[in-house]
């Protein structure tokens, strides 16, 4: 019998999946290259280094979940903190629903629960019961769905799942779900403001995602010291000491195949012979790109009837002053949620009276501003594939920074010292992101589960997918998540494939 070593393997994409999914790899014995076609690594959590001294990040700034990045670290015998230090914010975050109608959402619990008391009485005892519904949806999500590969519906044939099917609320209008324990439509905003950036209405969103509830106000909102930038690399740390090796400036121009067996791909380097291949970039990019009509999963028109999370208009902000009245996380709720939402999902355009969130991370981290400056991230969620042009960012700049100015009493725009905006085409050029969109795809109940796009390709055997644009869906936790899956199928495959050739 011949002695065989496990073969190399190709992973597209060097975002939290693709960085997951190398590690996995790794661990398992295999070769992992990962190719990233921007200039550093980290996808939509690239860190922006300018030459004044701000670091900003570029994409996801909401630590939430952090047993599923602990888990990870697990995995390989770590903690996360072996890497980074991360601290509990509190508040956990604000809203504005006016100058002076101001809500800190408090770290602790019972504080919380007194908060919910003084605006809405009697639902403080309602809040303990829709956290306590969707902690039991948490622990079953998380624990059991998320983990799941999506294949069929027969992965789901699990006695618990069965059992609690009624609870997990499937089936259920979130909106509905929210506005049964909650009438202060500032509560009701409270509750409701996390799925739109899971990407759809309320109404339109399965109450299962309640559990998204639980993560932000009973499990914390985070943050690690350095930005999002340290785990991105702590993960890469992780990675390589198993062997993985990353290469950036190198585009992926197409995936070689014979027939259906998979040979390797091409970049601007040439072509590399792979035995498997998980692509973590856009999967539509992926399919339409990278692969001949005959090897995709989807055609065009499959695509084109998704439902998609947003885009947004991003501004990194650097300021020569402090700013008063901001907290690490505010979200602007000065206009109706409904409105702005519709304009996302229902009637596409540029929004006529925009929600935004405002992230202020030097409020917690000195080191990512000149001493004495702030560090702002600006971003307004909008629908995907709408044109943007200088003119029509700015003008939505200075909308924005109207109010803000308005609610610090700072004269924000005359303190900038770097300035630079991110939108619709940013998301296209950078990532080849399927019409700009920005957090993958929206989770209404035909997404859900093994409704989304599968991780593996139909036609080619050892080529799997990854990424928010497949199970379990957007999001950095269900990123890290979808990386270990597809990882596990590769694996699953390619040791079936070495068994027999040995």
């Amino acid at each position: 019998m011949s002695i065989k070593t496990k073969p190399a393997v190709a992973i597209i994409g060097s975002g939290f999946a693709g960085i997951s999914a190398a590690a996995y790899m790794a661990k398992a014995g295999y070769q992992p290259d990962v190719y990233e076609k921007n200039e550093s690594i980290g996808g939509r959590a690239r860190q922006l280094k300018t030459d004044n001294g701000y670091i900003f990040d570029m994409g996801p700034s909401w630590y939430w979940m952090p047993d599923v990045f602990e888990k990870f670290f697990n995995d390989f015998g770590y903690k996360a903190s072996d890497f980074y230090e991360l601290e509990l914010l509190d508040p956990g975050f604000t809203l504005v629903f006016g100058e002076q109608d101001v809500l800190d959402i408090p770290a602790d619990f019972q504080k919380l629960c007194a908060l919910f008391e003084t605006i809405e009485p009697g639902s403080a005892g309602k809040l303990k019961k829709f956290l306590a519904e969707a902690e039991y949806k948490y622990q079953v999500g998380i624990g059991k769905l998320v983990y799941k590969p999506g294949f069929s519906i027969l992965e789901f044939a699990d006695s618990e799942l069965i059992r609690g099917l009624f609870k997990l609320q499937v089936f259920t209008s979130f909106s509905t779900h929210v506005k049964k324990h909650f009438k202060d439509p500032r509560l009701i905003a409270l509750m409701e403001f996390p799925v739109l950036f899971l990407g759809a209405m309320p109404e339109d969103t399965p109450a299962l995602y309640s559990l998204m509830n639980y993560a932000g106000l009973q499990l914390g909102t985070w943050y690690p010291k350095g930005g999002f930038g340290k785990v991105i690399e702590a993960m890469k740390t992780v990675a390589e000491e198993r062997g993985a090796r990353f290469f950036t400036n190198e585009a992926v121009s197409q995936i070689e195949t014979d027939g259906n067996i998979l040979k390797g791909l091409t970049s601007n380097q040439g072509f590399k012979q792979y035995k498997g291949i998980i692509s973590t970039a856009d999967y539509h990019h992926t399919e339409e790109k990278l692969l001949p009509p005959q090897l995709r999963n989807y055609k065009e028109s499959y695509w084109d009837k998704k439902v998609f999370a947003p885009s947004c208009l991003i501004f990194y902000i650097g300021l020569n002053t402090s700013i008063k009245r901001l907290k690490h996380h505010t979200l602007f709720f000065d206009q109706d949620l409904k409105v702005h939402a519709r304009e996302i999902y229902k009637d596409p355009k540029w929004p006529s009276k925009p929600l935004f969130y405002v992230c202020c991370p030097s409020k917690t981290d000195t080191g990512i501003a000149p001493e004495g400056h702030e560090n702002l991230f600006v971003l307004m969620p909008l629908a995907p594939g709408l044109s943007d042009i200088e003119e029509t960012r700015e003008s939505y700049f200075n909308l924005m920074m109207d109010r803000l100015e308005q609610y610090t009493g700072t004269p924000v725009r005359k303190h900038i010292d770097y300035k630079k905006s991110y939108c619709v085409s940013d998301f296209i050029s950078d990532y080849n992101s399927y019409k700009g969109n920005a957090y993958g795809l929206a989770n209404t109940l035909m997404q859900t589960a093994n409704l989304k796009p599968t991780l593996k390709n139909k036609k080619i055997p050892s080529l799997f997918y990854a990424g928010q644009l497949t199970v379990p869906g957007p999001g950095v936790p269900p990123s890290i998540i979808s990386g270990n899956i597809a990882a596990k199928q590769l694996i699953k495959y390619l040791k079936s494939d070495y068994e027999r050739d040995i």
